[in-house]
This record gives C-alpha cells, structure tokens and sequence, in this order.
C-alpha cells in the first residue's frame, strides 16, 4: 500500500513537472512566486486542476438498513425545494475553480529550466577553494558515549570473546558484554572541495527605470540565480545601484530604488572591478557580472571609458559578462549598440540580451546561460 502511494505521488509530480514545462514562459513571469520563496523550495500557484471527487449517474437508488418509509428525507439533507430545515446553503449550479500549490525545490525548477531551454552544464574554471567538512558515522570505535554504541557490534565481540575462551554453551546461548566488549558508531571526517561562484548585480536606478523593467530584472535574477546555485555548491550574490554614482546595496534596496538623476555606467563598472580586486580572486572564484540598463548612458566619453575598462580589466577576471537591455519608453537603448559593435556576437566573453517585456525573459535567460560559461 505505501508502495503504491509513493509511485502515485511520484507520478503526480511527474504530471506537474510536466505541466510547468509546458507553460515555461507563464510560470517564469510569475512574480508573485517570490512571495512563496523559502530557504529551498517555492511554492508554485498550479490552477485548473481538476480534484478528482464522485461522480453519480442518474440512477442514484441503493438497498440501505434501518428504518424508513418510502419519500422519508434523508436525515441531515432538505428537499430539493429547499422547504427541510437544515444548515448551510443552497448548492450552487456554477462550478467552482480548483487552485493547488504544488512545492518544488530550487534544484527541480532548475532541472526543469534546464531541460527546456536545453542549458548546458558550466565547467567551473579557477581552483576548488571551498571547503566543507562532512562528518559521517561509518567506522567503529571501542570508546564512546553510552547514546552511540553500536549493540550489533557489541553483542558480535562479546560472542567471539565466549567462544574464543570456551565459555559459550550453544544450548544456553547468554551472551553478556562486559567492558571490553562495548563497540560505538564513530565518525570520519570527509573535507569537500567546491567550486564557488559570485554573481554581481549592476542596475541602473535612475528615472527612466521604472517599476515594470524592475519586476522584469527582478524575476530573471531570480531563475539566473537558480541556475548558478543548482552548479556550484557555494553561489554569493553581491548588488550594485547607480545613476550618476554607484554604490553596493542589499537585495531589497536593489530592487527598491529609484533615482532621478543622470546615468554613468562606468560608476558601477569601476565598483564591480573594485569589490572583485578585494574580495574574489580571479584563481579561486567563478565570477559572474550582470548588468541591467535601458540602454542610457551620459555621454559617448563614459561608454568609451566603460569598454577600456572591460577590455583591459574585467573580461580577464570574469567567466562571462552579461548586459541585459530592459527596454523602456523613455530609454534610447544605445548601449547595447555600442557594445554590439565592441565585441560582437563571436566574442563569447560578452553576452549581450534585449528584453523588450516579460515575454521576452525567457529568451534572455537562455542567451546568458546557454554558452555554459
């Protein structure tokens, strides 16, 4: 019976794995998953599921016990006029809409990108600098604490003690340990070595960045940040805001601020390369910057200084330098231009993504991930 539960429920997330694939693109701009994020798992809203329930046919008579006349309402129930007394309301002719919340871990939603936008895995560059030591309870010691003897191991050396020294009778088979004899689960120490990655966030905040081009970058951050975590063991995420300046900032105030003056994108650029100079050595860490614009930059000049800057400094401590243009109404997009023509689509160290809408989410994700870089 427990067999069969388990294979029904295995099959059931099989049937909801199925469907999120298929409705990739409208799951990937539900926003309002963030709201169910926990540590590992988001909740995913799944309506339009039918609940299986009875069904009766016409013919409804039955043979039942007790006593009754022929026309006795069935106790607890009225008559179909509605004239019996009873609680509750009137059932409705209208069906009712059946929602489910199915919970998935990070690591499925990243399996289920995978498969459908068919990313390849990353080969980590740099040195394994990560460690984490793993205690785990596989060898046997004659010393230890009363809560971890191993009774199995213990009664086995008594035995071999009684035998060994003739005392053991085969028709009166006491076995009693004695000190010597006592066996515990003790524990050997594994030291893991993991690759580890950071994600640098860059977002322009000024005016012509509004509420809708935040949702859009909030959302693809969150799948680029699934992905990364379901390839490495250890994933930092670092976030920078600017306008005419930049600073490092927290998550919630990445997402949060809003600015009203000019834009100088080489502000945030310089901050990236400072905060890779302190913190993540190019040897040990997979590095990865991401930057969300409008495309508006101040002057010609700071796009010149922006390019140097990666051509001479960045794009030899980075895997991949990743620009997403969110496109607005008030934004000239003219950046993702200059950087098209700097480096080009051969030059795999650059990737550079258009979003016009949240449908186009989707298609970004897959322009920075599926280099596997």
């Amino acid at each position: 019976m427990i067999g069969g539960v388990k294979r029904d429920h295995a099959r059931f997330r099989q049937i909801i794995k199925g469907k999120i694939k298929q409705d990739l693109k409208k799951y990937i701009q539900h926003s309002e998953m963030f709201g169910r994020k926990g540590k590992d798992t988001v909740s995913i809203p799944m309506p339009q599921i039918d609940i299986p329930r009875f069904r009766f046919g016409s013919n409804q008579g039955g043979v039942g016990q007790g006593k009754g006349d022929s026309g006795d309402p069935v106790p607890g129930q009225g008559d179909p006029d509605g004239d019996q007394p009873g609680e509750g309301q009137k059932a409705g002719k209208e069906g009712g809409e059946h929602g489910l919340e199915v919970e998935f871990t990070l690591q499925e939603l990243a399996e289920i990108l995978a498969e459908e936008l068919e990313l390849p895995k990353i080969e980590p560059r740099g040195q394994k600098n990560l460690k984490s030591k793993v205690d785990k309870y596989t060898a046997i010691a004659s010393q230890g604490p009363n809560s971890l003897r191993h009774f199995k191991r213990t009664f086995k050396e008594a035995l071999k003690r009684q035998i060994a020294s003739g005392i053991y009778n085969p028709d009166k088979p006491i076995i009693i340990p004695i000190k010597k004899d006592m066996r515990y689960r003790s524990w050997k120490s594994d030291i893991n070595h993991e690759n580890s990655a950071v994600i640098i966030y860059m977002m322009d905040v000024s005016g012509s960045m509004g509420d809708e081009q935040k949702d859009i970058v909030r959302t693809e951050t969150f799948w680029i940040n699934t992905w990364l975590k379901s390839q490495y063991k250890g994933v930092e995420a670092r976030y920078i805001i600017h306008d005419a300046t930049a600073k490092e900032v927290d998550e919630d105030t990445f997402f949060r601020t809003r600015e009203s003056g000019g834009t100088l994108i080489s502000s945030a650029y310089k901050l990236c390369e400072q905060i890779i100079n302190q913190d993540y050595p190019p040897s040990d860490w997979n590095i990865y910057p991401f930057h969300f614009s409008d495309g508006d930059n101040w002057s010609t000049e700071d796009t010149k200084v922006c390019i140097d800057l990666m051509k001479n400094s960045l794009l030899a401590k980075v895997n991949v330098f990743c620009y997403g243009q969110v496109d607005s109404r008030y934004g000239s997009g003219q950046f993702y231009k200059d950087l098209m023509e700097s480096f080009g689509p051969e030059d795999e160290s650059v990737i550079c993504s258009r979003i016009e809408n949240k449908d186009g989410i989707l298609q970004s994700i897959k322009d920075f991930l599926g280099k596997g870089k």
